[in-house]
């Protein structure tokens, strides 16, 4: 996130009591737990009567904005708002005598400890999904209002079916009964904009536009709505800051087959340069110009793109509203921009590198104090940041960092507050998940550290992750292999203890965007294919509830495989992330030759590639925490 500069002490002899950084007193709130008792129970109470007034039985709230994007404004936290749930996903229902929230299972300890259960039933989102909630509770005659800007067209869909089943009516509202009930609701944010420069991009305007032109005319469509901010982004070569952690200017196009394309963009977020930038390739025009722009396009009869992840159910209604043909699918774009270039691995490369020397120091200093019982969880995300912030190159963390030690550490995305935070003691282990935004890439790693002596269970359990995670770093797999058919590799060694993780093996990595970027994933629903130039995630895990967790990240890079005599294209994974991995926690015994092999192997590149940068002191611990194992 953008920040003044601020003077800092040398970390190399950091202090154990840390100031708080502007960076982290300014997105300390998003940690935080959201008002609770007797205004959460007001503001319920103040939507039923709303909702009444207009003679609607019920509401859907999701965890979304317009655009879908995982982090939002504080203006879109409606669902925070309403029910004090702060996580990343979530949907909620509310009905005249009954209201339910809907989390998977990276949330559901979290919102148990920050719904009321008294007016909130927790239920699951992906199984059964929250459409099988609704048709059980409403009635014959019953009207489900929902926010058609909020909703893709699948999700109005399976809502309405839901509804069918019911005897029920699916209403969509013209404007938020929530934001009626929400007095005190933010502004929408106005960040300015930045040009994301060639020598970052890789590629100019001009060339990407004629990429996606092409993809148009194969999706037989006469132009393509960019519902996604992170695809305006990319297209036109522009970064902001609306939100939290991603650098996106929330914005809207419509990249026509032929023609030149325009962008919908609040004109106070462009100095004189970013306008001239942009009027290069495109027409500039207000996003209450949207609208009647895709009205006048679709009374053509034109067939119009839309993006089945992103567009908003709105959209749809517009279009076909106006005699146009929406056609439903997935953005081209978002393959495109998954598929990075020279520049742009040359960049992340360069960025991991940066970010290792301040993740050693970090490592270092938590080693070092870490064990006296002094520091808390906070303090852990604040020194991390310190470190961070003194490579100077620093824009943004890429999400809220996640320090858990003791039983935090299982709650998958726990999130630390004041009233969490936790001292880290002897004997626990501590889960640091965390990443960085460079202009020249975007990080994130995850280390699990031994606090004094692990026990045998937290070793059983570390070494199997591990295992996991070495498993997909050695994976060597067909050109067109998808992520499903990968995740297995990862998830072996603890299916044979009888344990597990409840989420994916790996996401998609942007550059100098989302830290969490589609299409491509590996997990049980990774359908799409492996790219060379694709960035993802590495990071099995496993969670003990009340006791600890683990999880073991580095970001991997789809290359080529080199085999000799190969029959087909062979793919492979190059490792980006460079930081020990806790020794202590290894059970030795339970590797083979291979796996410890490719660990030291691991250890000495990072030496090699990290140790040259730092200081004295801190170098003698990567020496002595990535030394050669043996057998």
């Amino acid at each position: 996130m953008p920040d003044a500069p601020r003077m800092r002490p040398h970390c190399g002899a950091i202090p154990i009591i840390l100031k708080w950084s502007t960076m982290f007193e300014a997105h300390f709130q998003t940690f935080e737990e959201p008002e609770a008792g007797v205004a959460l129970t007001a503001r319920l109470a103040a939507l039923r009567e709303e909702l009444a007034r207009r003679k609607l039985t019920g509401f859907v709230i999701p965890r979304a904005d317009q655009q879908q994007n995982e982090y939002v404004a504080p203006s879109e936290e409606r669902l925070a708002w309403l029910t004090g749930f702060t996580g990343s996903a979530g949907l909620a229902v509310v009905l005249t005598r009954e209201a339910a929230l809907f989390v998977d299972g990276r949330y559901t300890i979290q919102a148990a400890k920050q719904v009321d259960a008294k007016a909130w039933a927790v239920e699951s989102l992906i199984d059964p999904p929250p459409e099988s909630w609704v048709s059980a509770h409403l009635k014959a005659g019953d009207r489900l209002g929902f926010d058609p800007w909020l909703h893709t067209f699948a999700a109005a869909e399976r809502l309405a079916a839901a509804c069918t089943r019911a005897g029920a009516e699916l209403v969509a509202v013209d404007s938020n009964p929530v934001d009626a009930v929400w007095h005190d609701r933010p502004q929408p944010p106005l960040a300015p904009v930045a040009v994301h420069g060639v020598q970052h991009a890789g590629i100019g305007e001009a060339e990407k536009l004629a990429q996606i032109k092409s993809e148009i005319t194969k999706l037989g469509a006469d132009a393509l709505v960019l519902s996604d901010s992170h695809a305006v982004a990319w297209t036109f070569n522009i970064r902001g800051a609306d939100v939290a952690h991603t650098p996106l200017p929330l914005s809207y196009a419509l990249v026509p087959k032929d023609g030149r394309p325009t962008i919908f963009i609040d004109h106070r977020k462009l100095s004189n340069l970013t306008r001239d930038h942009l009027e290069q390739s495109a027409d500039v025009r207000e996003p209450d110009a949207m609208a009647p722009t895709l009205m006048a396009l679709a009374k053509s009869g034109a067939a119009i793109a839309l993006d089945n992840a992103t567009a908003a159910d709105a959209l749809s209604r517009l279009i076909a509203g106006a005699g146009g043909k929406p056609v439903r699918g997935s953005d081209p774009i978002a393959l495109l921009k998954a598929v990075k270039n020279a520049t742009e691995i040359k960049g992340t490369q360069t960025a991991h590198r940066r970010d290792a020397v301040a993740l050693a120091r970090f490592l270092a200093f938590i080693d070092r104090e870490a064990p006296s019982g002094k520091l808390t969880e906070i303090d852990a995300v604040e020194a991390l940041e310190t470190f961070r912030r003194d490579t100077g190159a620093l824009k943004d963390v890429s999400f809220p960092t996640i320090s858990g030690t003791g039983p935090n550490g299982a709650i998958v995305h726990y999130r630390v507050t004041r009233k969490s935070n936790r001292r880290i003691a002897p004997g626990d282990l501590l889960l640091i998940d965390s990443g960085a935004q460079y202009e020249d890439g975007t990080t994130d790693v995850t280390r699990t550290m031994a606090v004094g002596e692990p026990t045998g269970e937290m070793r059983d359990r570390f070494t199997r992750v591990l295992r996991g995670h070495i498993a997909i770093a050695r994976a060597i797999f067909p050109d067109g292999t998808n992520g499903a058919q990968l995740d297995t590799l990862a998830r072996q060694y603890l299916w044979a203890a009888g344990v597990d993780f409840e989420h994916g093996t790996g996401h998609g990595v942007g550059s100098y965007l989302s830290v969490h970027e589609g299409p491509a994933r590996i997990s049980k629903l990774g359908t799409t294919p492996l790219k060379r130039g694709m960035i993802l995630s590495n990071e099995p895990g496993y969670y003990k509830t009340d006791g600890f967790g683990i999880r073991i990240e580095n970001l991997e890079l789809v290359v080529a495989a080199d085999i000799k005599g190969a029959e087909k294209p062979m793919n492979a994974f190059e490792t980006l992330t460079l930081a020990p991995i806790d020794r202590r926690l290894i059970d030795v015994a339970m590797l083979t030759k291979d796996e410890l092999d490719w660990l030291n192997a691991y250890h000495a590149r990072v030496r090699a590639e990290v140790g040259p940068a730092l200081d004295e002191a801190t170098k003698a611990w990567l020496d002595q925490a990535t030394a050669e194992l043996k057998a």
